[in-house]
């Protein structure tokens, strides 16, 4: 193992390099926490596909495959699907905002005082993110080094918060860039062929396991529907995904960019479900369908080539871990404890450092939180399960409304994510964590509440419209300064003319 130990010691300490380059770097609140909005399509792309496959994506798909065939790609191919969704009707009016949070668009749509409530529900989802991806630490860590389990959450969490402190969103790009690079030699290249190579071939497959391994829709057409309404959905709204987008040089980076990103992922996840299947055929009695992955890394294949794909599943747990951190950082920060102290973003140098120094501090204490939360856990699937409910059905509904429905008000959207939120609470208490009603029933409780109160109430105000078509067309965007990157504060429409072509 002591070629596998070497690849893996140097890739993580790679990682923290590039943290410590990236903290050179990031020198404004912009660059800090969207990389300066400069990121061309090669890099958007690949920084893309990391953060939205990540360990579940990874140890989780193969764990699939093993148990249902190929149609355990489903999961991660949902996530596939949201992304394409995302970035071919939506991302390039995302990146035209050049906001910082999804708080900040729904204040831009509604004309404030909705923030503070949905970046609480966002801040709720982003962290219980952080907080399992960095429990799968654990598992790389034990098949690596053997270590207990609150250590390998440590030792993980650890280099994570570093880099992810020191650089800000440079760091995590960068580094998600070599996590993309490895996952994919790692388990495209190397793991998925040699698996197959190892099972027989696709025949000796075919002939080893039932009929249902290789049906589209073996898993089950409901799992299929929730797996789409959870993951599909909530890669339109999720603050770790839209705070990618606003890395995006331009629009088209952001809309042609994240189309490759997607396409990636859903051949990512059919890889997963094959290299599961494949382990099915080789080891049948596996006591836990996410052993799949470990063993049949630590069995199959040759020395160093080993070390190189457990550095790919370290990766995938890490671009998640990273992403979601910074995204519960901002949130945090920008959307609850500034609001809350009255506090806007203003422009010019010391105060835009004095912001840098702010969510480098967030992202600190966030990251030592996360890491304490996942030591005393237990039960991540129910964890992860509790954000994606209150996300989808607390926050799906006024951010797609307010993205297509003109006739929505900041009082809908209140009334939608508060219905929403305790809705699927309340209905997770009733039907049990993992059941399908809660996000079904609180979705459509949600969607009830803000046409019902939006219908209610006085429209919109012209002068807010206005400014947000302006704004979602790119036109008075907050200058930002050539040499600092820094932003204006983006939540102020009385601040910016009304376009005499865009009144009413």
């Amino acid at each position: 193992m002591a070629v596998d130990y070497t690849v893996i010691v140097l890739y993580l300490a790679g990682m923290l390099a590039m943290g410590w380059w990236g903290m050179r770097r990031a020198k404004s609140k912009s660059e800090f926490l969207v990389a300066g909005r400069r990121l061309g399509p090669w890099m958007y792309s690949g920084t893309m596909a990391a953060i939205v496959l990540g360990g579940a994506s990874t140890i989780g798909g193969v764990g699939l495959g093993y148990k249902y065939g190929l149609s355990g790609a489903w999961m991660v191919f949902a996530i596939g699907l949201g992304l394409l969704a995302l970035s071919i009707f939506f991302s390039a009016r995302i990146a035209r905002l050049k906001v910082y949070t999804v708080s900040e668009m729904l204040d831009l749509r509604y004309g404030g005082k909705a923030g503070v409530i949905s970046g609480v529900v966002m801040w709720a989802y982003t962290l219980m993110l952080a907080v399992t991806s960095t429990i799968a630490y654990a598992t790389i860590f034990d098949v690596l080094f053997d270590l207990p389990r609150t250590v390998a959450i440590v030792l993980g969490g650890a280099i994570v918060v570093a880099y992810s402190t020191l650089g800000g969103m440079w760091s995590i790009t960068l580094t998600d860039m070599v996590q993309f690079v490895v996952k994919t030699i790692g388990v495209l290249i190397l793991l998925l062929p040699i698996a197959v190579i190892k099972a027989g071939g696709f025949a000796e497959m075919k002939a080893q396991l039932p009929t249902e391994y290789f049906a589209p829709l073996g898993i089950g057409g409901e799992t299929i529907f929730t797996y789409v309404l959870i993951y599909t959905f909530g890669m339109l709204i999720g603050q770790d995904i839209w705070q990618r987008v606003f890395t995006a040089r331009t629009d088209k980076v952001a809309k042609w960019g994240g189309t490759v990103a997607g396409t990636y992922c859903l051949v990512y996840a059919l890889a997963g479900a094959v290299i599961g299947t494949a382990a099915k055929v080789l080891y049948p009695n596996l006591p836990s369908a996410d052993d799949a992955f470990a063993t049949i890394v630590k069995d199959e294949l040759p020395m160093g080539v080993r070390g190189l794909v457990l550095a790919a599943a370290l990766a995938a747990v890490m671009s998640t871990s990273s992403g979601a951190l910074i995204a519960c950082a901002t949130v945090a920060n920008n959307d609850i404890w500034s609001r809350l102290r009255g506090l806007t973003a203003k422009g010019g140098g010391a105060e835009e450092h004095d912001e840098v120094k702010g969510n480098r501090l967030f992202i600190l204490l966030m990251g030592i939180a996360t890491i304490a939360i996942a030591i005393a856990l237990n039960d991540v699937v129910q964890a992860l399960t509790v954000a994606y409910n209150l996300l989808v059905g607390g926050l799906l509904v006024p951010i797609l409304g307010g993205l297509l429905w003109r006739r929505g008000t900041v009082q809908g959207a209140l009334a939608a994510v508060t219905v929403g939120g305790l809705s699927v609470i309340g209905l997770m208490w009733a039907y049990g964590i993992l059941a399908n009603e809660p996000v079904y029933y609180g979705l459509l409780a949600s969607l009830a509440a803000y046409v019902i109160v939006s219908l209610a109430t006085r429209p919109t105000d012209a002068a807010v419209l206005a400014h947000w078509r302006d704004r979602l067309a790119g036109r008075n965007t907050p200058e930002t300064d050539a040499d600092t990157g820094a932003d204006a504060d983006p939540t102020k429409p009385e601040t910016v003319p009304v376009s005499s072509s865009a009144t009413g």
